[in-house]
């Protein structure tokens, strides 16, 4: 192996929590940064229509993808308890299993967003002064759709083995490359959303390239061998397991956020603008928190299939410690420098700046909730209980929110971007309470159980 791992299943464990979750932000920042150099680039030189046209395809792209990067997830998850465990055949079976997943799922994917996006859009009552824009970005999009999802299930299955750097690495040429030829198509060839997303695309299949020749390069089960590529029937089911219901969730999540896009649509393309802008800062906040829900997931996956359940309990005390931390921190931030912010992407409407401060007040700064939530879910995960969060999610964020929509939003009285925002904390504190709540019970039997076959086989 080129890099160093970090050791999941011994050692300090903040200390070793910090140094594998701080390159996993830094490689979603720099996801994100792929998405705010789009937004930033078309607002400084193409104006707030073209900012909107942009924003309003990332809830429609992540219902469509989330399914499968969910995937991704049962592969990692898979990958970090064959490991935990021992069992490095499972390991070789999941990697060669995982990669030719992605590719299948990639194809599907390009044929549904290139022919498919402009009647989602028209779905989501996108304003005609947008979705022409719209719906050239997402079909230029979705034919690089397979890269993104390589990316993402070698990402999984590299940290999984402890290794965070990789994908931090892979990234950063990525994200540079994605800057440089966002200026190139936007500002030389004056190719507007086109080029930002051409850029995007181009950009993510380097990433793809990237991981997938780290994992050809590995001298452990992880290694992956083109000619050993197949579906292992076993670790597909298991990947299906664990990778459907966490998909189904993130798709359900994002029904939940195209239904709220919808709402923010029906205040016009300059509330879009500013509701994009501040949705792409939130996301800093956001890819932070969710990064110690990688963590939460690879730490318990390894640590689960070891049978360390006590060690588990830590590890769910130092994350959802960490979670807090970081995201109330970095949410007071972003709300007190928000105009300051919103200012960077949007230059041509006071008016679309005021409306992204609203969001932030109702979502940026209670967002540390999000992040107890999201780390719960991981920890739940990689005990192997994918199928519990995706019920309790979708009670309480997707039901909650399609409620409040319909009962409350849609009435006249209330029918304002203060009321719709008000239902992201809401949903995040409900859903949190419950997943706990089955996180402590899922532990107590887990000790039962070893310490039933400690008893026994001392007998």
């Amino acid at each position: 192996m080129r890099r160093k791992n970090s050791d999941l299943l011994n050692g300090p464990l903040l200390k070793n929590c910090i140094y594998y979750t701080v390159p996993i932000i830094l490689s979603g920042v720099l996801q994100l940064l792929f998405n705010a150099a789009d937004l930033v680039v078309v607002g400084q030189f193409c104006g707030s229509v073209s900012v909107a046209a942009v924003g309003a395809t990332g809830s429609l792209i992540n219902l469509i993808v989330n399914l499968f990067i969910g995937l991704s997830v049962g592969a990692g998850v898979l990958v970090a308890q064959g490991i935990g465990a021992g069992s490095y055949e499972t390991v070789h079976r999941t990697v060669h299993t995982a990669i030719p997943a992605a590719v299948l799922g990639g194809l599907f994917l390009t044929a549904v967003g290139v022919f498919g996006s402009r009647i989602f859009l028209e779905w989501m009552k996108t304003p005609d002064d947008v979705i022409g824009l719209s719906a050239v970005y997402m079909q230029i999009y979705f034919c690089g759709i397979i890269a993104v999802l390589l990316y993402n299930f070698g990402a999984s299955i590299l940290r999984a083995t402890g290794d965070t750097k990789g994908p931090l690495l892979f990234l950063t040429a990525a994200g540079v490359v994605n800057v440089l030829l966002n200026l190139l198509f936007v500002i030389v060839l004056k190719m507007d959303v086109a080029g930002v997303a051409l850029a995007t695309a181009l950009s993510q299949v380097l990433a793809a390239g990237l991981v997938i020749a780290s994992l050809m390069h590995r001298t452990d089960a992880c290694c992956f061998r083109l000619k050993d590529a197949r579906f292992y029937k076993a670790q597909l089911l298991q990947m299906l397991k664990i990778g459907v219901p966490a998909g189904v969730q993130g798709s359900l999540f994002s029904i939940s956020n195209v239904l709220i896009q919808s709402g923010v649509n029906s205040f016009g393309s300059v509330a879009m603008s500013g509701n994009a802008a501040a949705a792409n800062i939130e996301g800093f906040v956001y890819t932070s928190m969710n990064s110690l829900h990688q963590t939460a997931v690879n730490f318990t996956g390894q640590n689960y299939g070891a049978k360390k359940y006590d060690r588990i309990a830590r590890i769910a005390a130092c994350t959802l410690g960490c979670v807090t931390v970081v995201g109330a921190a970095m949410g007071v931030s972003g709300r007190v420098f928000a105009r300051s912010l919103l200012s960077i992407y949007i230059t041509d409407s006071p008016a679309a700046v005021a409306y992204g401060t609203v969001r932030m007040n109702y979502i940026c700064l209670p967002y540390f909730l999000c992040g107890l939530m999201d780390v719960t879910t991981g920890i739940l995960r990689g005990m192997g209980a994918s199928m519990l969060p995706m019920i309790i999610s979708v009670a309480g964020v997707c039901g909650l929110r399609i409620f409040w929509i319909a009962a409350v939003f849609s009435r006249p009285l209330y029918h304002t971007p203060q009321v719709l925002y008000l239902s992201y904390p809401i949903s995040w504190t409900i859903t949190f309470a419950a997943e706990l709540a089955v996180y402590l019970v899922l532990l107590r039997r887990l000790r039962r159980g070893a310490k039933a076959d400690k008893q026994g086989s001392s007998r």
